[in-house]
């Protein structure tokens, strides 16, 4: 057995002091020696640096040792891309830089053999580390690019892609001062597999450079792409009204708003308002506020609309806004009692700030009481399940209807018993 002739010859050089041929003897037998039958071997040569070594030469058997653990882990499963992390960073704490290239290269070459993303995430990221290894480790510019355009290669991306890759590689090519490079690789993921995050990396790219007419063409690339995304559309406008352009920012507005579907439509109304607040273009405002009255009644935007009033020192135009925006409330009951409190409580603040005691204390008799009730909990079957505890709000003009209603049914019940008798 080639294991047991090796430990028994090493054993025989220490027997005779010549510990230096023993070593060697131990080296090479590990070398040569099948990993599943090293066992034993690294168990008596590390026995032996310890009794014989140096510091050094017992980190050196300890990190064999290892090694060994990895590439039997690895034998097992060629995809277990954790155990491949930890065999790269045991050779890059060493630093010989082939051996931490050829851990790289055995590791990439286990790709994932079905094609979905989850399969590629933890995969992806030893490319990642590689060309990161390369550029910053062994300043090899040249093969880290490599290492970035293979990895793009490889990526199915009909089927997925990584973001994070081309903008890496794009960011990279920064760094070397290729910036056609950096537009290249953005402007082809564009182009195959386009997505919000590598638009947002492009247009942050081209801010950084200060090319403007460049931002506009991918934010009108990104709009084509996702036009209810209310997001893009602020911040392409905020971009023309930094750069003073008031016009097209607001054009750009008119066509978000305008659009048939959007993810997040009362942040853009409120960017647009904000805008034309901002350009002291009062009259602008109101006219946007009234045509969103049309889209919504909701209690911030009455609430929004009597603060600018406000703000403006026309407290008579802000109070007008409170009434009549009470008066819906009052009138529509499916519009929810929390948004009219919410109103109230709003009004009551306003008159407090500019308003006179008198003022303060209509609003306040406005204020509802809170009361607990029960309500019937249907289960999903439709049968009674359990009552539960809620609180209500009970509003004075509704205390009235409901006294003018109890006097009605009493009277009802006055005459009913007269007729009896």
């Amino acid at each position: 057995h080639r294991e047991n002739f090796f430990v028994a010859f090493s054993k025989f050089e220490e027997s005779c002091k010549e510990f230096n041929r023993a070593r060697v003897i131990y080296k090479y037998a590990l070398d040569h020696v099948p990993k599943d039958e090293a066992q034993r071997l690294y168990e008596m040569y590390s026995a032996f640096e310890k009794k014989h070594g140096t510091r050094e030469t017992v980190e050196d058997v300890i990190l064999s040792k290892r090694r060994f653990q990895y590439e039997e882990e690895i034998k097992e499963n060629p995809l277990n891309y954790d155990v491949w992390f930890d065999y790269i960073r045991l050779e890059e704490s060493k630093g010989i830089k082939e051996r931490v290239r050829e851990v790289y290269e055995r590791a990439i070459a286990n790709r994932p053999p079905v094609q979905e993303k989850r399969f590629y995430k933890r995969y992806i990221f030893l490319w990642i580390n590689y060309a990161i290894y390369e550029e910053l480790e062994v300043k090899n510019s040249e093969r880290a690019r490599q290492v970035w355009r293979a990895c793009l290669d490889i990526i199915p991306h009909k089927k997925f892609t990584f973001a994070k890759v081309w903008i890496m590689a794009a960011h990279f090519e920064v760094r070397q001062k290729d910036l056609s490079a950096a537009r290249k690789l953005l402007g082809v993921a564009l182009g195959k597999c386009p997505k919000e995050k590598l638009f947002k990396s492009y247009i942050e790219l081209e801010l950084q450079l200060v090319e403007m007419d460049r931002c506009r063409k991918i934010y009108e690339k990104y709009l084509e792409f996702l036009p209810e995304n209310c997001k893009a559309w602020v911040q392409y406008a905020e971009l023309e009204g930094s750069l003073q352009e008031d016009e097209r920012a607001r054009a750009i507005f008119e066509m978000a708003v305008n659009q048939p579907t959007l993810d997040m439509p009362e942040m853009l109304w409120k960017a647009y308002i904000d805008f034309e607040i901002k350009c002291k273009a009062h009259k602008r405002v109101r006219a946007l506020y009234d045509r969103l009255f049309k889209r919504t009644k909701h209690v911030r935007v009455w609430i929004s609309r009597a603060q600018f009033e406000a703000s403006l020192d026309d407290v008579k135009a802000a109070r007008k806004v409170f009434e009549d925006a009470d008066a819906y409330f009052k009138s529509n009951e499916e519009a929810g009692k929390e948004e009219r409190v919410m109103l109230v409580e709003s009004w009551l603040d306003f008159e407090t700030n500019y308003g006179s005691n008198k003022s303060v204390k209509i609003v306040r008799d406005k204020l509802p009481r809170r009361v607990k009730n029960k309500r019937l909990v249907k289960g999903e079957d439709g049968s009674d399940a359990y009552w539960e505890e809620y609180y209500d709000y009970i509003f004075p003009d509704e205390d009235k209807k409901q006294n003018t209603f109890k006097l009605l049914e009493m009277a009802r019940a006055w005459k009913k018993q007269k007729s009896t008798d």
